[in-house]
Parts: structure tokens; C-alpha cells; sequence
């Protein structure tokens, strides 16, 4: 054991040495646009709350009625005696909402990813896979026993080519797994063209769309419909903009939804969903498909911060959506930046190896419909002063 520990010690000192450590900083207040640290009030810029509903009234209200009606927890597994009415609802209100058959819910959207291929594809069939893909999405694809291929992220051309390989290999069937968003660049997955080739060579397209579900295309149906077309197969999160709590699910097609909850790993061997999160999601629901306001607002506030960044001479990568990443490429800059933004009063993280490539640390700021005029504005002035400071711009 000693021998152990020292190792763990001296990894521990090469992550610290690297600039590489993460910290976790304790917030006293709801989730929201501005939260308090340690007794101070700072703007947040690094939640997934979208929308802003995760201190929502309406929200909070549901998820108090439902420890009334149905109790804290399930203490059990759904097969055995863990589902409830509120289960079932969410579900069919989620497939409902998205356009697909059925839903099943997971404990997190990593759970769902992590369930989705093991039952569904066998050594006879292949999978295809972005090279930007969630860590969930990767993990996931490890534990099946499909042929596995990657293309470059959102090339065609190269996905083609990894389409008509598995296909002059033999493949039974092929997926296709992708982003709906790439969540460290902001980046959307060109699922109109994805869509093509799949139909054009009998394939299955797969989204993970975490950072899309209940903002992106109409009434924020996702990434999908904000191309216009459909995925086979869905999975997302309750705990981004549809309240920011837990629970993942998949969509998709009766006859899939009922093999996965016969043989999905996650799903039988994990707890049921906590009956409030799901009052809680129930009524997130109902609120997005009317939240056209919030949404507009949210597009508004990275409009508008986009061009501040860009105006103050920040490197930005391109794009339309709330994810808008601060590039700074050396970690230590990106953790000193973000450490003065915090003295300032804006709350952000610094994003380095291993979750974005060495070379290309970053802050990764997120809009939400939370945010007002007067909160970009002075988020802004002290982006300009930090990053004057340190030399990012001058």
C-alpha cells in the first residue's frame, strides 16, 4: 500500500507540476446567473443552465409536490420495484417532444451512452464514430464488440470512406455516433449531411445532444430539427437546459427501447430516477416548448458577447451557438486568467489537457437566458482588464 500511495503522490505532483489541476470551487446559492462563492456575488459564465431554469419557480414547486405525493427515492431498480407513474410520463412526454417512439431514462446522460451500444451491436456490425466525441459516447462504444472506426471531426469525405470500408468489410449493420454538438468548441455536427450518407449507405445515425435539447431548432427540439432531419437514435440530459438536476435518456424506435430495457447494463443494475427530478423534468417540459422568449434571449446574449469578446481582441472560435471559447492555448495562462477573472467577479473555468488537446487550452464561456445587459456588460469590461493584464491582449 505504501509503495501504491507514493506512485499515486508522484502523479498527483506531475499533474500539479503541468499546470494541469483541477479545482472545485463551493457555491452557496441556486444555480443561476449570478451565484455566490465563498459570500461573494459573481457572474456565472461556465453552467449548461441554458435557459436559466435551474432556481425556476415553477420548477422547484413541481419537484416539492412530488416528495409529498411519491416520497425521496425509489431504493430500487425499475424491474424490480423502482418505476412509478412519473417515470413513464417523462418518458412518453420526452418521446413526445422529440419525435420518437419511446424514451428510457438513466441516472445521467453518461449512463445512457454508456448503455447504448453493448445490446445493440454485435462482432457481425460496425460503428463509426466522430473523433470529438463525449468521453460517454467513447466508453460506450469500448464495451461492445462492433468494429470500430473514427473519422476526422465532421469531415465527410473521411466519413464516407469509413462508411464504404465497413460496408466492403461486411458489416451487418453500421451507426454512426455523433455530437449534436462538439461541447468544448461549440461547434454543431453537420447532421444534414450525416443524415445523407447514412441513408445513402443504409446506416443508423446516433446523436448525443446534451448541449442542444430545449434551446436549439424548433421549440428546441435539438440539433436534429434544427437541420430538419432525424436521428435514429437520441440521447440527452435533464441536466443541462431542461432544469440543470440529473437523469439522462435515449429516444428512439419501440422495438430498440424495449431491447434496452431488457438488456441494457445501466438501466438494470442503477437506481431509479428520484421521483422530483422527474416532476421536475415533467414541468421543464411543458415550460421549453412554450419558451420562445428565453430562447431568443439566450441567442441575443451570445450574439452580443461574442461580438464584445471579438471587439476586445479575445481569439474566439466561430460559431451560432451559447458555447463561445476564450482561447488562450497554455494552461497555466488559462488558469491564471480565469483565477483573476474570479478576484473580478465572473465566475469561469479554465479547460485544458486532457479534455481539449495540449496546445489548445481555453476558457469556455456559456450564455444563458438568465444573463442580463448589465451582467455581459460587466463581464466584459473585466475580460478586457484581465486579459490586459496578462498580456492575451493588449
Amino acid at each position: 500500500m505504501t509503495r501504491f500511495l507514493h506512485d499515486i503522490e508522484t502523479r498527483l505532483g506531475e499533474i500539479r507540476e503541468e499546470g494541469l489541476w483541477k479545482t472545485e470551487r463551493e457555491i452557496t446559492s441556486p444555480q443561476g446567473g449570478r451565484v455566490d462563492l465563498a459570500g461573494r456575488e459573481v457572474i456565472n459564465l461556465c453552467a449548461n443552465n441554458y435557459l436559466g431554469l435551474a432556481d425556476h419557480p415553477d420548477l422547484i414547486h413541481a419537484a416539492k409536490e412530488s416528495l409529498d405525493r411519491h416520497g425521496y427515492g425509489m431504493a430500487s431498480v425499475r424491474f424490480i420495484c423502482g418505476t412509478q407513474d412519473l417515470h413513464r410520463k417523462l418518458e412518453k412526454r420526452l418521446a413526445e417532444y422529440l419525435g420518437h417512439d419511446d424514451t428510457i431514462l438513466f441516472a445521467a446522460c453518461f449512463d445512457a451512452n454508456g448503455a447504448l451500444f453493448e445490446p445493440l451491436l454485435g462482432p457481425e456490425d460496425a460503428v463509426i464514430s466522430d473523433a470529438l466525441n463525449h468521453a460517454s459516447i467513447i466508453d460506450g462504444i469500448r464495451l461492445c464488440k462492433a468494429k470500430r472506426y473514427r473519422f476526422a471531426n465532421s469531415d465527410m469525405a473521411d466519413l464516407e470512406a469509413k462508411l464504404k470500408e465497413a460496408r466492403e468489410a461486411g458489416a451487418r449493420h453500421v451507426m454512426i455516433a455523433t455530437d449534436g454538438v462538439f461541447s468544448m468548441d461549440g461547434y454543431l455536427a453537420k447532421l444534414d449531411e450525416i443524415r445523407a450518407l447514412a441513408d445513402k449507405y443504409e446506416a443508423l445515425m446516433m446523436v448525443d445532444d446534451c448541449h442542444a435539447t430545449g434551446f436549439m431548432g424548433p421549440k428546441g427540439a435539438g440539433t436534429p430539427a434544427h437541420f430538419g432531419v432525424k436521428a435514429d437514435l437520441l440521447t440527452g440530459t435533464l441536466g443541462k437546459a431542461l432544469g440543470g438536476a440529473i437523469g439522462g435518456y435515449i429516444a428512439g424506435p419501440q422495438p430498440v427501447i424495449d431491447l434496452l430495457r431488457q438488456r441494457a447494463r445501466p438501466y438494470l443494475f442503477s437506481n431509479a430516477l428520484p421521483p422530483m427530478v422527474c416532476a421536475a423534468g415533467l414541468e421543464a417540459l411543458h415550460l421549453v416548448e412554450q419558451s420562445d422568449d428565453l430562447r431568443a434571449r439566450l441567442f441575443e446574449n451570445a450574439e452580443y458577447w461574442r461580438k464584445g469578446l471579438t471587439d476586445l481582441g479575445f481569439e474566439i472560435l466561430p460559431g451560432e451557438h451559447p458555447i463561445i471559447p476564450v482561447m488562450l492555448h497554455d494552461a497555466k495562462l488559462a488558469q491564471k486568467m480565469a483565477a483573476r477573472l474570479d478576484e473580478l467577479g465572473v465566475y469561469v473555468s479554465a479547460f485544458f489537457f486532457p479534455v481539449v488537446p495540449k496546445g489548445k487550452a481555453r476558457i469556455r464561456t456559456q450564455m444563458n437566458a438568465a444573463l442580463t445587459r448589465a451582467d455581459l456588460d460587466a463581464a466584459l469590461s473585466a475580460f478586457g482588464q484581465a486579459g490586459r493584464e496578462l498580456g492575451v491582449i493588449s
